[in-house]
């Protein structure tokens, strides 16, 4: 499990940049495309090819964001019927 707050000083928010979408700092890629680009291909060495201003830390620090999130607003999966 992440620490709490893995991604601080890493993700940030600026309502200048994607409305305020939370993004790796000093970047415009939100941490909403990161995890769609490794949920489509987990492939580390593409991903890093088409965004080769990151790194290995800002994709963890993408995915403690993500996985505090989840663990503190709970999460609902439908059912799919």
């Amino acid at each position: 499990m992440a620490t709490a707050h893995a991604y601080t000083g890493r993700i940030v928010r600026d309502p200048a940049i994607l409305a305020g979408k939370p993004v790796v700092k000093g970047t415009r890629v939100s941490v909403e495309t990161v995890l769609a680009q490794l949920a489509e291909n987990p492939d580390l060495e593409e991903f890093f090819a088409a965004f080769p201003r990151l790194t290995v830390e800002d994709v963890k620090a993408c995915l403690a964001f993500a996985e505090e999130k989840v663990r503190l607003g709970g999460s609902r999966v439908s059912q799919g019927r």
